[in-house]
């Protein structure tokens, strides 16, 4: 289509026609004629221009955490000559950025480079690319979208932590005192289950996916030690402000990251209808995914969601339920779920310790509170070594 340059040429194409019309003047309509084939023969340039055009991304890499740079390479390629091309590569909801170049040359790739700071957590869209081309002088121009669309996960960051709680077996067939953890699951088959993204191909019970025509992985029965069920309340009204929120999400990825790396199987749970359990690397990816895009809701129901949670039989290891200022749903969600683990911590995002709280102590919950610009790895620590101090005096 015309740029403004063309627009204004057609206008005084238009003008000077009437004053060829008015004083019949042969060089007014020379000028006008010279002006509308101008205008025309950059429409067809460019349009004539953009076939044959492409573009390549790399983002690398495509998964970051919060507050980290992605590098974006962006690589044009042409069958023809063009002139005055501008590329504009967007990164939805982050910015913009553009690369201008004179001449492209078939043959001959122009390479840009941006870097992307992502913040906040999120997960974000990178293209198409928008491709401009103008003709010589400048009367027309087009613009395409080319290119792939990929996709920018950003995860929220965690924070290394120190130390476990001491989670003593409760499953009756399993007696011991010592806290043994299994990343894979225990040693007795429990069932078959269809195959999915992730799962280990070593666990494929061949017999059974002939049988079936379709892979059947062998479910493992899993150590009571080794499980642990993660609770983000989702709740808004238990947060004063995003802060409070952004803070406890950065919490439950530092939980999260922590069992999983320390050799438990948590099973991740932030208010969706299904509630992940991360057993292998993908599904670590997965659960991060899961906090990346999480988001307060009002009126979440814990009680009857984790209901169904616990009709799936997930029990056992630890507890943890992660939020603003707990009140006295939290408690009740405690009093529910409290007797199916052998551990419970809460983690609470409050400058001081309210009434919930406290009665969460006199339970004998493991309480972990720190304020919302304050560090979860200095209060996870102080909370395992008095849960230390108190399992040796036992």
């Amino acid at each position: 289509m015309p740029t403004v340059r063309g627009w204004a040429a057609l206008g005084a194409t238009v003008a000077f026609a009437l004053a060829w019309i008015g004083f019949g003047e042969q060089l007014l309509l020379a000028a006008a004629a010279f002006l509308a084939i101008t205008v025309g023969v950059g429409v067809l340039w460019v349009r004539r221009s953009t076939l044959g055009v492409a573009v390549q991304r790399q983002v690398i890499p495509l998964q970051v955490f919060d507050g980290d740079h992605a590098v974006v390479t962006v690589t044009l390629l042409v069958e023809r000559d063009l002139s005055h091309v501008t590329v504009g590569d967007t990164v939805h909801q982050l910015g913009t950025a553009q690369f201008a170049a004179d001449r492209a040359i078939p043959g001959d790739p122009l390479i840009g480079r941006y870097e992307v700071v992502c913040h906040p957590r999120g997960i974000y869209q990178v293209g198409p690319t928008d491709v401009r081309v103008r003709d010589p002088f400048g009367m027309a121009e087009s613009v395409i979208q080319t290119g792939s669309i990929d996709r920018l996960v950003v995860y929220p960051r965690y924070e290394e932590l120190e130390g476990l709680p001491v989670v003593r077996g409760q499953d009756p067939n399993v007696a011991t005192s010592r806290t043994r953890f299994s990343q894979t699951g225990g040693e007795d088959f429990f069932t078959l289950r269809d195959y999915e993204d992730g799962d280990d191909l070593r666990k494929v019970h061949w017999p059974s996916s002939a049988k079936r025509d379709t892979l059947m992985i062998r479910q493992l029965e899993m150590p009571w030690q080794s499980r642990a069920l993660i609770v983000l309340d989702p709740e808004r009204a238990n947060y004063p402000d995003r802060e409070t929120f952004e803070h406890a999400v950065r919490g439950a990825a530092s939980v999260v990251n922590h069992f999983f790396r320390s050799g438990f199987s948590p099973t991740l749970w932030t208010g969706r209808a299904e509630a992940v359990t991360v057993s292998t690397s993908d599904r670590y990816n997965l659960a991060m995914q899961d906090l990346a895009t999480v988001q307060p809701i009002d009126g979440a129901d814990l009680r009857h969601a984790l209901g169904r949670i616990r009709q799936r039989g997930i029990a056992g290891g630890a507890l943890v339920l992660i939020t603003g200022s707990p009140g006295d749903s939290h408690l009740a969600l405690y009093r529910t779920l409290g007797t199916d683990y052998t551990r419970t911590l809460v983690l609470a995002v409050s400058d001081e310790a309210n009434e919930a709280i406290g009665r969460f102590r006199q339970g004998g919950v493991l309480t972990v509170v720190t304020g919302r610009t304050g560090r979860w790895s200095s209060a996870w620590r102080k909370a395992m070594e008095g849960s230390w101090a108190t399992a040796t005096r036992r």
